[in-house]
């Protein structure tokens, strides 16, 4: 073959680059690239692919090209919708080259479905700017009530929403009250029907906690919650309020001014009606505690990463050990099994501590044959002063409530004794 004789080979055994350092020539000429720093690329996701590590991988297509792209698992657990092959997104990154598979490929910082590009610029320049302010501070967050009294609800007065948070509701917590001051969550009008509807709400007073929400939708239905009126209107809510958007992956502006996010809004009538009463004021305490003082270190940590990851003068050096960051995560998973450890043990003490406080239960002391008289407004009678001759009381046992009419008194100094006529039942009414 010409061009292959011994002179021609001869000549190519001066000079030359070993694999390795031509890969890495071209990785530094691609990284040092200005206008490869930050790119956005559009195109059709296939071979998506989660990685056990926690890393996304995926190729981003069209009808000409192909182009790999990875994110890593910090960046990953944060993306409020599932990729899929077939799907058109707009992918957020750098460019870079991996040297061990010699190909370049695209580093992604964010992804998002194409069509909603723009809003997602929008409510991340808006984020940016609400954190800023403090709104989202971790340390306004408030604890739910041990037992509310009063429930406040904004959503549609005609959605599934509304019905499920009922539901829970009167099946978790009977005799709760609940208010519900309607909304639009949708459209054009919505963000101004929903900041009327919570001052309206907070202006007929009494209420203990408050539930913002809707059912789930696509970025554009839920984009009312991600307003910037209603988001200042939820963060200077003057009681507890709980941000009930959407489904599971569905995060709004609204999820991170609210005291607490629930990821449906039957789930937010659960936080705020717990079924273990007994235990409720101090297991809310420890949670509480628990719960802002992790979200306060993680929302630290993360932004001093994020700050740490934008610095180019640090992210270069950084960028050659991203082959280890594999390692990284495997310790962040020994980690959090240790603080899952932990927090198995704290649950094992909360169930002591339930124990201990269901043998004192007020519903324990009436199975062992014990009554509690209240008036008919609720108020525990104490003294026979509290129950004149001829009043209508309400004696509640084990299995129920008896409504009685006291026919005599019989006073004690020591409150001892249960000897003589107390009450009766009225007679029957024709």
């Amino acid at each position: 073959m010409e061009g292959a004789g011994p002179g021609r080979l001869a000549a190519w055994t001066g000079q030359y680059w070993t694999v390795t350092q031509l890969t890495r020539t071209v990785k530094i000429l691609l990284e040092s690239e200005p206008a490869l720093r930050r790119v956005t690329v559009r195109g059709e996701l296939s071979n998506v692919t989660l990685h056990t590590s926690g890393h996304l991988y995926f190729t981003l297509k069209d009808s000409e090209a192909a182009l790999r792209g990875v994110m890593f698992r910090s960046q990953a657990r944060r993306l409020t919708f599932q990729p899929r092959d077939g799907q058109d997104v707009l992918a957020l990154g750098s460019i870079g080259v991996y040297e061990r598979g010699g190909q370049y490929q695209l580093y992604a910082e964010a992804l998002v479905p194409a069509g909603e590009g723009q809003l997602y610029a929008e409510y991340q320049r808006l984020k940016e700017q609400l954190e800023r302010e403090g709104l989202f501070d971790p340390a306004r967050k408030r604890p739910l009530p041990a037992l509310p009294r009063t429930v406040g609800l904004v959503t549609s007065p005609v959605g599934a929403a509304l019905r499920d948070m009922v539901t829970v509701l009167r099946r978790r917590l009977p005799g709760v009250r609940i208010l519900l001051s309607p909304a639009l969550v949708q459209g054009e009008q919505a963000p101004e029907s929903l900041v009327a509807a919570l001052d309206r709400l907070i202006a007929f007073g009494g209420v203990d906690v408050v539930i913002i929400g809707r059912g789930g939708g696509s970025l554009e239905d839920l984009w009312a919650f991600n307003d910037e009126r209603v988001v200042r209107a939820v963060a200077r809510c003057p009681v507890p309020i709980v941000s009930a958007v959407g489904h599971e992956t569905d995060v709004t502006l609204c999820d991170f001014a609210a005291d607490v996010r629930a990821a449906t809004p039957s789930a937010a009538a659960e936080l705020v009606a717990p079924e273990a009463v007994e235990l409720l004021h101090r297991v809310e305490l420890l949670r509480a505690r628990l719960v802002r003082r992790a979200v306060e270190q993680l929302r630290s940590r993360r932004e001093r990463v994020e700050r740490l990851a934008r610095s180019w003068a640090l992210s270069q050096p950084l960028r050659p050990l991203a082959e280890a960051s594999q390692r990284v995560d495997e310790a962040t998973e020994r980690l959090e099994a240790a603080f899952r450890r932990a927090l198995r043990e704290r649950a094992m003490a909360l169930a002591h501590l339930a124990a201990r406080l269901e043998s004192l239960s007020p519903l324990a002391i009436l199975a062992r044959g014990y009554a509690i008289a209240t008036q008919p407004d609720g108020t525990v009678i104490r003294q026979v002063a509290q129950a004149p001759v001829g009043s209508l009381i309400q004696v509640r046992v084990r299995d129920g409530d008896l409504a009685c009419r006291v026919v005599g008194q019989q006073a004690r100094p020591d409150g001892a004794g249960d000897r003589g006529r107390a009450a009766q039942s009225p007679p029957a009414q024709g």
